[in-house]
């Protein structure tokens, strides 16, 4: 069963859905979610090191277990649904302190600025 927290890679389409690439992303949909549904709520990682308002590095010192080659950035502002069939591999899960810091810039993305 998949976990919420796992990080997993999988073909994640371009925002323009021109093409795939594999790429890994973070399951944040709830473990109960992933146990009903056929799909998974994630959110993108990308190696670029570019800072953006709604993204953070995650290293191996933010995993429960598993490893990652290098440091990876979370993109909170890219969230997809997809099908738990396009897992191609699992690399870990993180822990739940970046589980809420993914919650927390969530709600900052969803937020209305007044």
């Amino acid at each position: 069963m998949l976990k919420q927290g796992a990080i997993v890679l999988i073909p994640v389409p371009f925002t323009d859905l021109t093409s795939l690439k594999r790429r890994p992303v973070i399951i944040i949909s709830s473990n109960e979610y992933n146990r009903e549904s056929s799909d998974m709520i994630v959110v993108a990682m990308t190696s670029n090191p570019t800072q953006t308002a709604y993204s953070f590095t995650v290293t191996n010192a933010e995993l429960e277990e598993g490893s990652l080659n290098r440091p990876g950035k979370v993109r909170v502002d890219k969230l997809y649904t997809l099908s738990q069939n396009l897992i191609v591999r699992t690399f870990g899960n993180v822990n739940p302190a970046t589980i809420e810091r993914i919650r927390t810039l969530l709600n900052d993305v969803t937020k209305p600025k007044l």
